[in-house]
């Protein structure tokens, strides 16, 4: 897929989310918030729902705790512009309550296509309730600062996903910054190793084909049995190397572009 076949794909979407009456959170919106971002980018980041300024603009992560993901960016070498921004649900909860599971169900397809559409390597999660998304189950104040890999049905078909503390709550808790300052360090590395385990299932032999047996009078062939997916790195992904804590890279990766 092309750029400009991606941001046309990423607008069609974005669309049908401006106009989307699939849950009560669209009777209360002013905007809905697609997300937004470089349709070339190999992170993606998901936040839990919009507030009362990304309400009023359209755009996510534009009040204060924006202001703190963009300077948590900045540690790293990167800007808003090199990332694709979007939260699990697109409008607003009222009162900026937690969005509900029902919410959550209704906006999933769209976040799905979001990320079948931008492929990416690494996917952020920003919040409990972004973390659920991907790694249900697991307790953010246990897995923030560490790396698992996607669940294809994502629509992260093969990606590592990084768990961060959102950061509203970082902003109310000056202990979780520095824990987002020191969490956000290990994104780069996170990158590389992404990078390597995508070239390494990109490479990966497709299965042979079987001879053909058929007897000479048994009429055309069948179509060919699908191959089925590549390799299950999953293995590999769950290996203590993952972690980019303990990747040797690390020390190298933090001034890394991302394309």
């Amino acid at each position: 897929m092309t750029r400009g076949e991606r941001r046309a794909a990423l607008e069609a979407i974005a669309s049908e989310v401006r106009s989307c009456t699939r849950c009560r959170l669209s009777e209360s919106r002013t905007l809905a918030v697609p997300g937004e971002g470089d349709p070339d980018t190999e992170v993606v980041l998901v936040g839990e729902g919009p507030g009362f300024n990304e309400d009023r603009e359209g755009r996510p992560f534009v009040g204060r705790a924006g202001g703190l993901l963009v300077r948590l960016l900045a540690s790293i070498g990167w800007q808003r512009e090199d990332v694709f921004i979007t939260n699990v649900v697109k409008c607003r909860p009222p009162e900026n309550r937690d969005p509900e599971p029902d919410e959550i169900a209704a906006c999933a397809p769209y976040l799905r296509r979001q990320l079948e559409v931008l492929d990416p390597a690494v996917v952020v999660t920003l919040g409990r309730h972004s973390m659920a998304t991907f790694l249900p189950g697991a307790r953010i104040g246990q897995v923030h600062g560490t790396t698992h890999p996607a669940d294809p049905s994502t629509g992260a078909r093969d990606a590592l996903v990084f768990a961060m503390y959102h950061p509203a709550a970082a902003l109310r808790t000056p202990a979780l910054e520095h824990e987002s300052l020191e969490d956000v360090a290990r994104v780069p590395a996170t990158l590389l190793r992404s990078r390597e385990l995508r070239a390494a299932h990109a490479a990966a032999p497709a299965p042979a084909a079987g001879p053909d047996t058929r007897a000479p009078d048994a009429g055309p062939a069948a179509p060919a049995a699908d191959p089925g997916p590549a390799p299950d790195l999953a293995p590999a992904l769950a290996s203590p190397a993952l972690d980019a804590a303990a990747d040797p890279a690390a020390d190298d990766a933090s001034q890394l572009t991302l394309f």
